[in-house]
């Protein structure tokens, strides 16, 4: 791979690009309103030839001020329709957008040899070009693009810094923000302006279509990871900067992979963006899928560890001996009863993880005094939630132990006394409900176990 000049200039303007649309970007997320890009990408296109049009100009200016009105009437059209016809928000959205996307091709379409305006650029961008429609500024040339993004990511940022705790509040509790003074559709239609403002701006990096990933992935990513509002903020930059020289760099080099020379930056931004959340989704700490499968695989070793103490305490219940792993597997669990190697190695595991409270012995297992309290626990709560749900009535008696089965491994001691108080000294099976252990004191769940 050759590295050149222009391809830090296409670097430098794309990560600027995908930074301001994520910046702002990231309060869309926020507000459960990552669609309103979508729509306003799509209808600001009236708003860009209808100020060519008027002014007769191509000025950036002119271009950004009659994006900024689209961008404030696709938010006003959005929340007329949806309050005053009671339509669902998505369902306004759609309406809207769609309606002035129509009206921006036709105006575009009409009057195409006098705006010039390249709708193939609107649509996919074209941030490989941007080097070389450069600007001499003190006596550096840079490209007039990286300037206009850069002034765009200024104002999105002296936006952001300048209202942070209006956008906090109007993000999180919109009804709280207006009970205690602030104009919260004040602060939506500004918002609204400085979308369609930074989205003008990066049509010609990213384009109409593609500039939605860097407005709501950044976001998205960065929500996964954490929940404080500076941190998702910094935390979407990076994304951006990822998103934007991993595309390069995977648009110069991947193709070559498959006999073509190049492809396109702003295409390849999308697709690192994707591969950037497929990755969040199973790496974030707390809700990725990694996290939620060892937290399952966690509840599910110490449910199974406290089965085995409520089992030993069952054949205790009983007088019988002392006994070995299969003779401890539950019916449930009769589908591996077959494999009396894996049930005497699953046992043997649980066993270690309750050293202390199950001992090992000649012909078996038995609990100890530490186990023997903690069991007791356990059994008083399933004897217990099944006393409460049959007389309830909404569970007949033949059901009631599966529930309980569930219900007993997030009983606190405070549940079960409150639990107590309407139960009698037996089940609905007969069998009598334990008395409370002497440690019957905190929560119990089975992290505790």
């Amino acid at each position: 791979m050759s590295w050149t000049y222009l391809d830090t200039g296409i670097v430098v303007v794309a990560a600027v690009s995908a930074m301001a649309c994520a910046l702002i970007g990231s309060f869309l997320v926020l507000r459960r309103m990552s669609m309103m890009g979508d729509a306003i990408s799509h209808a600001v296109l009236p708003g860009i030839a209808a100020a060519f049009l008027v002014m007769l100009s191509r000025d950036t200016a002119v271009i950004l001020v009659g994006a900024a009105l689209a961008g404030v009437l696709t938010a006003a059209f959005t929340q007329l329709i949806h309050q005053a016809g009671n339509v669902d928000r998505g369902a306004a959205m759609g309406v809207v957008f769609t309606t002035m996307f129509a009206v921006g091709l036709i105006l575009i379409v009409r009057s195409a040899d006098s705006v010039h305006i390249d709708v193939h650029t609107v649509f996919y961008g074209a941030v490989e070009l941007t080097p070389l429609d450069d600007i001499a500024v003190a006596g550096v040339r840079l490209p007039r693009a990286l300037l206009i993004l850069a002034a765009v990511f200024a104002a999105d940022l002296t936006f952001v810094l300048l209202l942070f705790k209006e956008l906090n509040l109007t993000s999180f509790d919109a009804d709280f923000a207006r009970a205690i003074g602030f104009n919260s559709r004040l602060i939506h239609y500004a918002l609204m302006v400085m979308v369609a403002v930074t989205i003008v701006a990066a049509f010609e990096s990213v384009g109409s279509i593609l500039v939605i990933a860097m407005l709501i992935v950044p976001g998205v990513v960065a929500s996964l990871f954490t929940r404080r509002l500076w941190s998702l903020l910094l935390a979407g930059q990076a994304v951006a900067l990822l998103c934007a020289v991993g595309g390069h760099v995977t648009a110069i080099t991947v193709p070559r992979w498959f006999g073509f020379s190049d492809t396109s930056t702003a295409g390849m931004m999308t697709v690192v963006a994707g591969v950037v959340v497929a990755a969040a989704l199973v790496a974030a700490p707390e809700r990725g899928l990694a996290a939620r499968a060892l937290h399952r695989a966690r509840v599910a070793l110490a449910v199974g560890r406290e089965d085995l103490l409520v089992e030993l305490m069952r054949v205790e219940e009983r007088g019988g001996p002392p006994v070995g792993g299969r003779e401890l597997v539950r019916e449930e669990s009769s589908r591996i009863a077959g494999r009396s190697t894996r049930v005497d190695r699953t046992v043997a595991l649980l066993v270690e993880r309750l050293r202390g409270r199950v001992r090992s012995g000649v012909g078996g297992y038995r609990l100890t005094a530490a186990g023997r309290r903690l069991a007791t626990g356990l059994l008083r709560s399933h004897r217990l939630w099944e006393s409460y749900l049959f007389a309830q009535g909404d569970t007949a008696v033949g059901e009631v132990h599966f529930a309980a089965h569930q219900l007993e491994h997030v009983t606190s001691a405070g549940m079960r006394a409150d639990l107590a108080r309407g139960a009698g000294a037996t089940d609905p099976h007969g069998r009598p409900i334990p008395d409370a252990p002497d440690a019957d004191a905190g929560d119990h769940s089975p992290a505790g176990c």
